[in-house]
């Protein structure tokens, strides 16, 4: 794909877009954001509240981190392909973010690593019925030349809820003396906040894909149609997510250091607050320049977080390296949606998600495994050196490979 070209400042093109984004993009950015704050209060507590309080293993924390991640993405195939055989996508995603809302008492709850597994797999069932629709949906009520944008000020205020979880997480642990179940109960609110905004604001397309296009299950008649530049798209999200495993080691590389307890989830503060604020630039970057130098951009700045989470022996370090893994989602993440979005037919759209996200989240689940073991057998540094090594095998991949240009969603 070659850079667009414009006579307006970056700036301007960013502000335009802005204005210009459908109402339905906003809401579904702001249920995003309070079902994140929600979520990421107790994530950000949870590998803690696994360790030091029901004295789980670095390994079991890799495996539930993991098998939670990888069932949210098996379970997108099959609800992004029902988004487009019914031809309609809010129903299963309402579904998806309820389910995640009703299951977040059990975390404070949680006598055992039984019932954190099994709250943590039920609210990844919620992910995972959700995120392809949704998805989807914003491709649906946007147009194509803001896609990126569309998707960028999603991540954006997801990625803005992400940053006041932990936030609100460390006042609450400070007020409430380290209290993580009293605080875990205060995150079920927002959850519930976000399921009554989305059911109230956000509607479906005026013209949406027609029902019975795509069948349920997915065929292998409909899997020929999907392109080979999508294919590609899906291994590139694949190779990504190797290199890049559960945020859940960020908190415990803090905790690793020193940093004490109540402190611990400004690493994600961190994280989630240059997510936040470069994810929409970001976007609109996707919109107007060259793809492929977007990508190895963020596979650079992972393999820099990689390199200074490895060699941390203080907070700044950590919080340095949690600063650009957060520059490196906001190059990365929106992109490679609009890369799906621009691939798929439309009839397809939710079944190309759900396809992406299976086989990103199936690498996920290796990855956390890894970096578990790695962690336990060898030491931290050894388990973000082998995310760095997975991100630099990628940039060599992108860098020497040349493919021949083709309609935009291609890298190039």
């Amino acid at each position: 794909m070659s850079p667009r070209t414009s006579n307006d400042p970056p700036s301007r093109h960013t502000l335009t877009a802005w204005r210009a984004l459908p109402a339905g993009i906003w809401a579904l950015g702001f249920g995003s954001l309070f079902m994140d704050i929600s979520s990421e209060m107790i994530h950000s507590l949870l590998p803690i509240f696994m360790v030091t309080v029901l004295g789980a293993s670095m390994v079991t924390v890799g495996i539930i981190e993991g098998v939670a991640e990888a069932t949210a993405a098996v379970l997108k195939v099959f609800s992004g392909t029902l988004s487009d055989y019914l031809g309609k996508r809010k129903f299963l995603m309402i579904l998806g973010y309820g389910l995640a809302a009703f299951i977040k008492p059990v975390f404070p709850l949680a006598g055992s690593i039984g019932w954190v597994f099994t709250a943590r797999f039920i609210d990844r069932i919620g992910k995972g019925i959700r995120g392809a629709p949704r998805d989807a949906l914003v491709a649906d009520i946007t147009p194509a030349p803001l896609r990126g944008a569309a998707y960028g000020l999603r991540q954006a205020l997801d990625s803005v809820g992400a940053l006041l979880g932990p936030l609100l997480a460390m006042a609450f642990m400070i007020w409430l003396a380290d209290d993580i179940r009293a605080v875990m109960w205060i995150a079920v609110i927002p959850a519930f906040i976000a399921v009554a905004l989305l059911m109230i604001y956000v509607h479906e397309p005026s013209i949406a894909p027609a029902a019975g296009q795509a069948k349920a299950p997915l065929t292998l008649r409909d899997a020929r149609r999907l392109p080979r530049r999508y294919w590609l798209v899906v291994l590139l999200g694949a190779v990504f997510t190797l290199a890049r495993f559960s945020e859940a080691f960020l908190v415990l590389r803090a905790e690793d250091i020193g940093l004490a307890l109540g402190y611990v989830p400004v690493v994600m503060v961190v994280m989630n607050l240059f997510y936040a604020g470069a994810a929409y630039p970001a976007g609109v970057a996707a919109d107007r320049f060259r793809q492929r130098t977007l990508l190895v951009i963020g596979l650079a700045l992972l393999i820099a977080a990689d390199v200074l989470l490895a060699v941390a022996t203080g907070a700044l370090t950590v919080f340095a390296g949690a600063a650009l893994w957060g520059l490196h989602m906001a190059f990365t993440q929106g992109l490679l949606s609009k890369l799906v979005a621009d691939a798929v037919p439309v009839d397809l759209r939710g079944t190309g998600f759900g396809i992406f996200n299976l086989v990103s989240g199936g690498a996920l689940l290796l990855a956390s495994v890894i970096a578990g073991t790695l962690w336990s057998a060898i030491g931290p540094s050894a388990t973000f050196l082998a995310g760095a090594s997975f991100a630099a095998v990628a940039v060599i991949g992108l860098v020497t490979v040349r493919r021949r240009a083709s309609p935009s969603g291609q890298v190039s």
